[in-house]
């Protein structure tokens, strides 16, 4: 019986797939990748255990686990502007031409000249990012994706820099709820770093009150100083009080003569 994992362009699941095979080497995994547009479908049908998604998401049916957000980046021909700059505002590029759906990119399309006057050209054909990236190189367009895109496509003939006023993506992990199994739990803990030994009855961060920490375990160093501290107060307790002494007179005092003595 194995576990199947799916994962969408851009996301790299080496470190986790590794942790499995080294705690569940009984339980062979196939990993294979899905386009954004069936990353859930691969659930649904039941050709994946768990997907690795790019968000957002149709999360009816599903439970959701956020795992880290992608830096957004625009992607232009090597010869373009944007390499003179370390981040590039958005605004700078309202007068390009998005090799994309302006959907994908809502606060691009909100100030895109082209999409305001109504004078946006159809795009080409393209059947995937491989194609794309051939347009943005040939420098017909720009295009704004996740900088795992850029780069996992990248070329010689194009560049790319952080784009300032696009919201970041979030990677999340997701499954069908119904099916939860103890598989899915262990692949759980291994994307958020749970050690082998971890019990999975622990509670939940989500589970914790806001801000709170961890109950902090005595130490070995704590309980032995209980101890002498308590072998100290029955030690005190069990000893005589000591009889108080009177209080001499301030200042030194001579020696008392014998009376029967006679002086010579």
């Amino acid at each position: 019986m194995s576990f199947s994992i799916a994962f969408v362009a851009g996301v790299t699941p080496t470190k986790w797939t590794r942790i499995w095979a080294e705690r569940r080497p009984e339980v062979p995994l196939e990993v294979f990748r899905t386009e954004t547009n069936e990353q859930v479908s691969v659930l649904l049908d039941g050709r994946a255990e768990v997907s690795l998604v790019r968000l957002p998401i149709d999360e009816n049916q599903l439970s959701v686990i956020g795992l880290y957000s992608e830096v957004p980046v625009v992607v232009a021909a090597k010869g373009h502007e944007i390499a003179d700059a370390d981040l590039v505002a958005l605004a700078d590029l309202a007068d390009e031409h998005l090799l994309q759906d302006p959907d994908e990119v809502p606060a691009w399309r909100d100030m895109a000249t082209e999409v305001r006057d109504g004078i946006r050209r159809a795009l080409p054909v393209m059947k995937d990012m491989d194609e794309v990236m051939e347009q943005v190189a040939a420098g017909v367009g720009i295009i704004i994706v996740p900088h795992s895109i850029a780069r996992l496509h990248g070329r010689k003939d194009v560049i790319s820099r952080p784009v300032d006023g696009v919201p970041e993506t979030q990677i999340a992990l997701a499954w069908i709820t119904a099916d939860t199994s103890d598989d899915i739990e262990e692949f759980i803990g291994i994307v958020r770093g749970r050690s082998s030994a971890s019990s999975r009855a622990t509670v939940p961060e989500e589970a914790q009150e806001p801000g709170a920490r961890p109950p902090r375990k005595p130490k070995k160093t704590d309980k032995a100083k209980a101890a002498a501290k308590a072998l100290r107060v029955a030690a005190a307790q069990a000893k005589p009080a000591a009889k108080k002494k009177s209080e001499s007179a301030p200042g030194r005092t001579r020696p008392t003569r014998n009376p029967r003595k006679r002086r010579s």
